[in-house]
């Protein structure tokens, strides 16, 4: 037996699937601006402006389902989430701007990479909710 969801329910679910559509989109669009030029094509400026209208287009498309999406919560939920990227957000400029200094005065060894970032981004997004996810049920 199957059992029908709530229309709230329904909305979110739909708009989970649209926001995994976009952000798989520009994860394509990513892949496909970074090494395309390199394994697909050289040399063509052409396409890799293209490639590059698509990333954007991609991520604002992701952007736009995300706020969607966010929209569509209950209060609980949009305040877990919204905790989770304010903190992500203050970790990000404050040790992206730590790690920046810190590669410019040449205290650290390697370069300063931006994938780095986006993994403690990442971590500290997913452990905000995890965290939040908890202490307020």
């Amino acid at each position: 037996m199957k059992t029908e969801l709530h229309p709230t329910q329904k909305i979110q679910r739909k708009n989970i699937i649209q926001l995994a559509i976009w952000t798989w989109s520009w994860v394509l669009a990513s892949a496909l601006a970074t090494f395309g030029p390199k394994n697909l094509w050289q040399d063509s400026n052409f396409l890799n402006l293209v490639s590059m209208g698509l990333y954007f287009l991609s991520g604002i498309g992701m952007i736009l389902a995300n706020r969607k999406h966010l929209m569509g919560l209950d209060e609980l939920q949009r305040k877990i989430q919204l905790e989770g990227m304010a903190l992500a957000l203050g970790v990000a400029v404050v040790f992206g701007l730590g790690y920046s200094i810190l590669d410019i005065e040449n205290y650290i060894y390697f370069d300063a990479e931006i994938s780095h970032l986006v993994v403690l981004i990442g971590i500290t997004y997913f452990s905000a909710v995890l965290i939040n996810t908890k202490r307020y049920k």
